[in-house]
């Protein structure tokens, strides 16, 4: 079976080891404990990668055990899977809208800027 310490995981994905410790605390991550030393599985490296993803997504750590929850059911489940394709979704509209938001105010600003850019007539 295959095993990874904890600072394999953090140069792996250039986390900290704080963070991987975060994780667990949380209970994001459940590595197995041989005394202090910490062992992740094949399972716990594929978590961290979905966590990072959704974190890169800017999902809130509230919204990402739900998520982690879905995903480690999604393949056996296809009602798991289109939950998680549903919340996915949800959020992919949401940064749609984000990004027509601020091409608006980009635009805002650069009329702006042509404006007091110009010379004024006196």
């Amino acid at each position: 079976m295959e095993r990874h310490t904890i600072t394999d995981l953090a140069r792996a994905f250039d986390v900290t080891l704080r963070t991987l410790r975060f994780y667990e605390d949380i209970g994001l991550l459940k590595p197995e404990r041989r005394g202090t030393m910490r062992l992740y599985s094949k399972q716990d490296k594929a978590r961290l990668r979905f966590i990072l993803r959704c974190k890169r997504l800017g999902m809130p750590l509230g919204e990402l055990r739900a998520l982690l929850e879905l995903h480690d059911t999604a393949r056996q489940d296809p009602q798991q899977t289109q939950a998680l394709l549903e919340k996915l979704r949800a959020r992919r509209i949401a940064l749609e809208q984000q990004q027509e938001d601020i091409a608006a105010v980009l635009g805002e600003l650069r009329f702006f800027d042509e404006q007091y850019r110009r010379p004024r007539k006196t």
